[in-house]
């Protein structure tokens, strides 16, 4: 979800704008994006209208590695970076530096994986899986986001535990 100002955000790999609904939905003061292929756009946008929100949820379609993100303050990525190899996530995590306003902030949901390599199971296993299923994307552990992140110029990182084996961690622009 991409949040603009009178805050807003965007959702990056949106898909039909599930995100993007419950955030609108719980916080009537947000304005958002749901951000995804072109082919996905018409599906999005049926839900927001469906949920009575397209007057506050916009759609946009791109491809995330060629095209620009929508300008945003808030900017999430829900089980995205597992998918690509490091050049790809790098990618990835710059194009949200770049459309971030000053103070923004970068979300992600993933398998965080410990640092240690021997707790979070699930999310070593689904590494595993992505290098299965793709040849060479994989999960990754909360450091070495924080590292990728600072490489491109964020400022702070911090991780809030959530239910189950998955982690948000959040960016600050």
């Amino acid at each position: 979800m991409c949040c603009r100002r009178v805050p807003g955000g965007g959702d990056v790999g949106g898909a039909a704008g599930q995100l993007s609904v419950v955030v609108a939905t719980k916080h009537p003061h947000l304005r958002c994006t749901s951000f995804d292929l072109p082919v996905i756009e018409s599906i999005a946008r049926k839900a927001i209208e469906d949920a009575g929100l397209s007057h506050r949820i916009a759609t946009a379609s791109g491809n995330f590695f060629e095209d620009p993100l929508p300008r945003a303050d808030v900017i999430t990525m829900s089980m995205i970076l597992h998918d690509w190899n490091l050049h790809r996530k790098m990618h990835l995590i710059k194009a949200a530096y770049d459309a971030l306003s000053q103070g923004g902030a970068f979300v992600i949901i993933e398998h965080l994986i410990d640092d240690a390599r021997c707790k979070n199971v699930f999310g070593l296993m689904m590494s595993l899986n992505m290098l299965i299923e793709v040849g060479d994307g994989f999960d990754f552990t909360a450091s070495d986001f924080a590292r990728w992140c600072g490489e491109v110029g964020f400022r702070d990182v911090e991780v809030l535990a959530l239910a189950g084996p998955a982690s948000a961690a959040v960016a600050y622009k």
